[in-house]
Parts: structure tokens; C-alpha cells; sequence
């Protein structure tokens, strides 16, 4: 009888298997995409942990809900990323081990789930951020955007324009990484700037400072044009969002991370 009651408590233990190898939880590693220099409070489902620094290993529920990750600091807006979950394998072993019983267990414990990735970039950045990058090879002489709101960016003289030579920074960053990015022209003024199709820019992250040389592109008619950036990885939703042009040239920036939402199976 001992040895018939240590049999049935042994089977209904390893029946477990996902809740005995893996626990209710799961460690990921969260980080942001540029350092932090003041004190960060991280919240996960309303649990909160002081004085973080990045990169940072927290531990998560497993479970069927997504946990949400919440990051503060003082003079950085808020980041924030959401943890899916997908099934863990590991609770396979349960058919072989008995079936039911474990997976009642797992289920239970939550086990039965895992997060959909390792690593989680959040977006902080510093309050009111706009970076400017130095201009060190452009002629004295040469008038700002403003002062040549016509000038107009032509086939014939190529660079020769203002807006030709004002450098801007084009940065992406996605969640995951490694989503392809694509760019084309939006004009709401055809008969001045065409429409364009879609080109590929690169992949995720993506850092590199460019200029416009837009044809038919002028300072004044930029407000009515626009940049649409478009980010594409296997197994996501395709995220778009569109960037003024005139804005852009002012604050010499397009910038923007994509949180990717996984496409339904």
C-alpha cells in the first residue's frame, strides 16, 4: 500500500512539468533605448520597483494575461511595454506524463504560458527632446530654410538648395528589433512634389542623418508634404505613421519606435 499511495503522489507530481521546470514565473530583461540618467521607477502589474537601472532582469507571471511594464523618471516621459504570452512547450511533456492531472496543474499555476519574447526595449526620452546636429561643412553664406521659403529642389542643380543641404536625423527603433522599414512621399500638392512608392530604408534600429533632396520640395510648400515610414517584420501587424516634412526640417529629426503587435494565428 506505501508503495502503491509514493507511486500515484510521484506520477501526479511529474505530471507537472511545465509548473516543476519552469515555476509560475519568467525572467525577462527590460532596457531602454538610451541611457537614463536620474533614478527610474519600473512598474509591473502594480508592483513597483525603485531606483532601476538599465539593462535591468525583473521576474513576471506567466499566465494567460499580458503584463504590462510601466517605467518613470523624473524629467523623461514615461515608457512602457506590454509583455505577451504564448504557450510553452514544455507543458507537452504532460500527455506523455500523464495528461490531465498535470495539465490541470499548469493551468492552474499558470505554467501552461511563457512570454512571447526575452527582451523588451522601452522608449524614455528626455522631456521636451529634440537633439540638433552640427552643421560644420555648410558655407557661412548660406540662408536658413526661412529666409528662402521658394527655393525649390531641382533635376538641374542638384545640392544646390538650402533644404538639400540641411542635414537631418532619420531614427527608428521597433519592439522587436529587426523590423524592415519602409519610406515613400505623401504630398498633398502633386502638381509640385510627386508621390513616390515605397522604398526600403533599412532595418531596425535605424540611425542615419540624411537631407531632403525631395524634387520640386520648397520650405514653404514642405507643410503639405509628408513623410510615411512603414515597418514590416514576419508575423506582426505592419505598423504606419506618416511625419510632417516642414516640421521635420525645424526641428531636423524624424524619429519614432514602433511597439509591434504579433498578427493573429
Amino acid at each position: 500500500m506505501k508503495r502503491l499511495l509514493f507511486f500515484l503522489f510521484a506520477a501526479a507530481v511529474l505530471t507537472s512539468c511545465a509548473t516543476i521546470f519552469n515555476g509560475s514565473k519568467a525572467k525577462i530583461t527590460v532596457d531602454n533605448t538610451r541611457p537614463v540618467t536620474t533614478p527610474v521607477t519600473l512598474t509591473v502589474d502594480n508592483k513597483s520597483y525603485y531606483n532601476v537601472e538599465f539593462p535591468t532582469k525583473i521576474r513576471i507571471k506567466r499566465g494567460f494575461k499580458a503584463t504590462q511594464i510601466t517605467a518613470t523618471a523624473d524629467g523623461y516621459d514615461d515608457g512602457s511595454a506590454t509583455v505577451n504570452k504564448k504557450f510553452n512547450g514544455t507543458t507537452l511533456w504532460n500527455i506523455l506524463l500523464g495528461g490531465i492531472p498535470g495539465m490541470a496543474v499548469d493551468a492552474a499555476t499558470g505554467a501552461l504560458m511563457k512570454p512571447a519574447d526575452n527582451h523588451y526595449t522601452l522608449n524614455m526620452q528626455p522631456k521636451n527632446y529634440v537633439e540638433r546636429i552640427e552643421q560644420p561643412n555648410l558655407p557661412a553664406e548660406l540662408p536658413a530654410p526661412a529666409a528662402a521659403p521658394d527655393e525649390r529642389v531641382t533635376h538641374d542643380e542638384p545640392g544646390r538648395t538650402t533644404l538639400e543641404q540641411t542635414v537631418i536625423r532619420w531614427y527608428f527603433e521597433s519592439e522587436p528589433q529587426g523590423a524592415r522599414i519602409f519610406w515613400r512621399v505623401v504630398s498633398s500638392v502633386p502638381d509640385e512634389v510627386k508621390n513616390t512608392n515605397e522604398l526600403w530604408l533599412g532595418n531596425t534600429p535605424f540611425e542615419e542623418t540624411r537631407s531632403f533632396n525631395i524634387l520640386g520640395l520648397t520650405y514653404e510648400n514642405a507643410r503639405n508634404v509628408q513623410i510615411e515610414i512603414k515597418v514590416r517584420r514576419s508575423g506582426y501587424i505592419d505598423q504606419t505613421k506618416r511625419f510632417n516634412v516642414r516640421q521635420a526640417i525645424d526641428q531636423q529629426e524624424i524619429s519614432s519606435f514602433f511597439d509591434m503587435v504579433k498578427a493573429d494565428e
